[in-house]
């Protein structure tokens, strides 16, 4: 990190796509809330959605349209079974996908839990000028993805680049010339 940049909080809000969790047992929102805050970032909003494909796009594109959001990190519903639709939805509302972060993520994961990894599809994207990212719904998982990855992407003061620098110019596609 470079000590020669202020810090930047950034909007974050994250939905927990889940048919049982309420907020009062949603230990892996829990998780990413307490890191956001503790990072110094600002919880825009927080929601939980069944896990329903036409349900979590239509809730990504709203925060994706809200002013106040500049990130949104969804937890549960990328594994591989039937029930699970949130890498499905966030590629509906995707306008670019970022394809590395879900190869990191599978790497982070493979330190600690090996092979397994290979189960997860964490998902990363743009749209409308907001990031959005797909976590696997383990409170181990968001910790991962929140230590090893968004936490140095979403700081604008972490070198060589980051996320956030970048983040006025996601949506100049859609500003006239």
């Amino acid at each position: 990190m470079s000590d020669e940049r202020e810090f930047i909080p950034v909007r974050i809000a994250v939905l927990t796509v889940s048919d049982t969790r309420s907020l009062e047992d949603d230990k892996s929102g829990d998780t990413l809330v307490a890191r956001i805050e503790d990072a110094g970032h600002v919880m825009a909003a927080r929601d939980i959605v069944k896990d329903d494909r036409a349900a979590i796009a239509d809730k990504l594109r709203g925060w994706c349209a809200d002013d106040g959001v500049d990130v949104i990190i969804s937890t549960g519903g990328t594994g591989l079974t039937g029930r699970d639709v949130s890498v499905e939805a966030h590629r509906d509302v995707y306008e670019k996908e970022i394809d590395a972060f879900g190869t990191i993520f599978t790497m982070v994961s493979m330190q600690k839990i090996g092979t397994s990894a290979i189960q997860s599809r964490a998902t990363g994207g743009v749209a409308q000028g907001t990031y959005l990212f797909a976590l696997p719904g383990s409170p181990g998982a968001c910790k991962d993805a929140w230590d090893e990855i968004l936490k140095r992407q979403l700081d604008y003061r972490h070198s060589p680049c980051n996320f956030v620098e970048i983040m006025p110019r996601l949506d100049e596609h859609m500003r006239r010339k």
